[in-house]
């Protein structure tokens, strides 16, 4: 069990920093400091490993997100503090990783979603219903619909063909889509709670 979470760990490092493709197995085997043929014993091939990788990566972050909800004061901070560690996350983080996911191992995370669904989907409902209580949200949103936006608004303000890098940067798009959304649920003890956090953005 040591070898095989010391090849995923490896394997998470090489992925996020210079693609899928571009890593060899060789290379994974030589940053894991095991022989290629162990490699093997212990996933068969690349899609195996990088399975692993995706439901590694899915447990770190749900772990995240239960520290940030009990240590965040509200509903509003949990949200921002969940927004910094996305854009941190993608920052830290190849395109070349999202593209090659999507361009050669789209049955891998199809995969991975149907045995280990994200973990911030479910997370959100509870802060949003969170919110609600604290009066931070209005009390006429449907949770479900609000709780699909905010995640497909999540994942479209890291969206590099949409908003690329090298035009927008991560805060101003944020700022411009997700925080306006977040404005539009609030309430005018909710909008106090936001408007303390956008003042970085």
């Amino acid at each position: 069990m040591e070898a095989r979470d010391r090849i995923i760990e490896g394997a998470s490092q090489l992925f996020k920093l210079y693609g899928i493709k571009s890593v060899t197995m060789d290379t994974l085997a030589s940053t894991a400091g095991i022989s290629k043929r162990t490699l093997y014993e212990v996933f068969s091939d690349k899609d195996e490993l990088l399975e692993g990788v995706l439901m590694h990566m899915a447990d770190k972050q749900k772990k995240m997100i239960h520290r940030i909800m009990i240590e965040s004061d509200n509903a509003v901070d949990s949200i921002f503090r969940m927004l910094d560690l996305g854009r941190e996350h993608f920052q830290a983080m190849s395109p070349a990783f999202q593209a090659d996911l999507k361009k050669y191992h789209m049955e891998v995370l199809i995969k991975k979603k149907d045995k280990c669904p994200m973990p911030d989907f479910a997370a959100s409902i509870d802060i949003i219903e969170k919110g609600k209580k604290e009066k931070l949200f209005r009390k006429e949103i449907n949770v479900e619909i609000v709780n699909r936006t905010l995640n497909s608004l999540g994942k479209m303000v890291m969206d590099n063909e949409l908003f690329p890098f090298e035009e927008f940067t991560r805060k101003e798009v944020i700022k411009n889509v997700f925080i306006n959304y977040l404005r539009g649920i609030a309430t005018p003890e909710g909008l106090s709670e936001i408007n303390k956090h956008d003042v970085k953005y």
